[in-house]
């Protein structure tokens, strides 16, 4: 059990795997810090100074009305953040977009590799009388010895 672990951990499609995770997870930090450092803060100065992370709905207000969303945390008080659903929105669409913009390069350079092999003149044939595989200057068979 133990040489079949290691056997399907030693696979490339798993580590490929695994490298794809820890990139992931790299790339969204950064984006969140995208996001929430860079893009948001402007959003919000241009929008009448709102910070986007910070924008909730209070579902109870018998504890009182929250000033902020730190201060409905500490009471108890629960509410809805629809300003980090925008920010993890925004979040998604770059992760999104970043994909998209990969899988397209991905699929570019794999078209034009298939038409660089698409165009190689083939260097073998088949035999028409036993269907054996021979080299296309081939002028007898080798396996059945018949003129082609």
């Amino acid at each position: 059990m133990l040489k079949e672990f290691r056997d399907f951990i030693a696979r490339g499609n798993v580590i490929d795997l695994a490298v794809g995770v820890i990139i992931g997870a790299a790339f969204g930090k950064i984006v969140t810090t995208l996001v929430e450092g860079v893009l948001m803060p402007p959003l919000g100065l241009v929008l009448g100074r709102v910070d986007f992370s910070s924008l909730f709905y209070a579902l109870d207000s018998t504890k009182g009305v929250p000033v902020s969303l730190a201060d409905a945390k500490t009471k108890g008080i629960p509410v809805i953040a629809y300003g980090q659903l925008l920010n993890d929105i925004i979040g998604f669409l770059i992760v999104a977009l970043a994909v998209f913009v990969l899988v397209k390069q991905v699929n570019r350079i794999k078209s034009s590799l298939d038409k660089t092999k698409a165009t190689e003149a083939p260097s073998t044939k088949e035999c028409a009388f036993c269907a054996s595989t021979i080299s296309i200057k081939a002028r007898r068979c080798p396996q059945c010895t018949s003129q082609l």
